[in-house]
């Protein structure tokens, strides 16, 4: 059964269901004008459930609503771009920009919901990111979709995932393909479903000769893993004489990584939200000389707004590499 802690967050929280009007009122005989009124019955609070279920109601219909967005964008009716906020510079953006979408679960608990509804408005907040991307001029976005060290959780959930990846891929493929955005996964992919392996390797070859933006989804990855795989591939290359250790560097370390798939395997910015303050094994090796900004808000409640702080927040810093300046 659904329950929402009390008292409700005053932020973000989903705006109450009013009450509906009753189109059938009582027919009995009305109280005489000269009888004393009786005394207001006190209104009964809210059961916790009950909250919960105008949650979900509102929830689903944010979800509609969302739906119907995508089936006009699909017909071409798609909004304007978005241009590029005043408070930013064009020629100081970022190339490459890594997320790690965090605070899904803890969304959906402040507002009783399971954690499947969270995950649902986590991705409507990722299409979000996706197009401002797209329309600002980044030319790669990689998001944190799903760690190896995730499977751990409940199967119910894991399941689930996997198939919001299939309906993503699904829904926004039309959409990748008319505004010029290719996708890449990386990861282990041998532990996902085998109809999302496939899905997966339709929508990257059919997505590889756009080049407006590139989104690396990480699903099933390990930062670890990624240079241990990397280092297995090249002692193999030593072993059977392809290679001379001599020939080992920072650059063909860089070439066995799973990122070898895009121009721009370094991420200038990472953002991660909930408030945590950790890479959580991603990218490992990537992250060498990036910029971290650690947003307050769970990843469902990151927006336009909170992007543009972490693009200001980047934009006012010094990039030095080591050198003094």
């Amino acid at each position: 059964m659904l329950s929402l802690p009390l008292p409700i967050p005053t932020k973000n929280t989903l705006i109450p269901l009013r009450p509906k009007h009753s189109c059938s009122r009582s027919t009995r005989a009305q109280t005489h004008p000269f009888s004393p009124l009786p005394s207001p019955k006190p209104l009964k609070p809210l059961e916790p459930t009950t909250v919960a279920r105008v949650a979900l109601r509102e929830h689903v219909q944010e979800e509609e609503e969302e739906e119907r967005r995508d089936r006009s964008a699909l017909a071409g009716v798609s909004p304007e771009g978005e241009p590029l906020p005043s408070e930013l510079q064009d020629d100081l953006m970022p190339k490459h920009v890594a997320v790690i979408m965090d605070g899904n679960g803890r969304w959906a608990r402040q507002r009783g919901l399971p954690a499947s509804a969270g995950h649902n408005a986590g991705a409507r907040s990722l299409r979000e990111l996706v197009e401002l991307c797209g329309h600002w001029g980044i030319r790669v976005l990689t998001v944190f979709a799903f760690s190896y060290d995730n499977w751990i959780r409940p199967k119910v959930e894991v399941d689930f995932l996997m198939t919001l990846f299939e309906r993503e891929i699904k829904s926004q493929l039309d959409i990748f393909l008319r505004e010029g955005i290719r996708i890449s996964v990386i990861g282990d992919s041998s532990k996902l479903p085998e109809s999302l392996q496939k899905l997966i390797s339709d929508a990257e070859e059919a997505t590889k000769a756009n080049s407006r933006l590139q989104l690396i989804v990480a699903v099933s990855y390990s930062g670890k893993y990624d240079i241990i795989q990397a280092c297995r591939s090249i002692a193999s290359k030593v072993k059977d004489g392809a290679l001379e250790l001599e020939d080992i560097s920072e650059s063909l370390i860089e070439q066995e990584l799973e990122t070898n798939c895009t121009e721009f395997p370094y991420p200038d910015l990472l953002i991660r939200t909930s408030g945590e303050q950790r890479v959580s094994n991603f990218l490992l090796w990537q992250l060498a000389y990036t910029e971290f900004f650690f947003a307050r808000e769970l990843w469902p409640d990151f927006g336009k707004s909170e992007f543009v702080e972490a693009l200001i927040s980047f934009q006012q810093r010094q990039r030095r590499y080591g050198a003094r300046l």
